[in-house]
């Protein structure tokens, strides 16, 4: 496929996996996220990586440079700009968090499933991100 065309929501919300990569291209990566009740991304900053995200399904907490809070729900959008430390927390203890976010450019590579946030992890600590 030349780009990425089907049902983002949808797509999102049937998703149950911690992170699956949709699509990847040459300035840009779509991936689905689920985060589990109470589960977080973790603290992280991308030197040159913008980062967009879309909720699609729960609430979320999203912490910039340790300090500047936001609590966003269904159908906002947040944009992390590179340089910025941030965390992505599920603000529900037992509803899961489904979101996209759009890499620019990629930041991982093309076709990463990782089932769990601890796979994830594995996969970050063994430099896959």
């Amino acid at each position: 496929m030349t780009g990425y065309v089907g049902p983002i929501e949808k797509t999102t919300e049937q998703n149950n996996y911690f992170r699956r990569v949709i699509f990847t291209g040459k300035h840009a990566q779509l991936v689905v996220m689920c985060l589990q009740g109470g589960e977080e991304i973790g603290r992280e900053v991308h030197d040159t990586v913008d980062q967009f995200f879309r909720i699609e399904e729960g609430s979320a907490k999203f912490v910039f440079n340790d300090k500047e809070e936001h609590l966003v729900h269904e159908g906002d959008a947040v944009v992390v700009p590179a340089g910025t430390i941030h965390n992505v927390i599920n603000a529900s203890e037992n509803k899961p968090l489904k979101l996209y976010t759009i890499y620019s450019p990629p930041n991982h590579p093309d076709g990463t499933i990782h089932k769990t946030k601890d796979e994830a992890e594995a996969a970050e600590a063994a430099g896959h991100h």
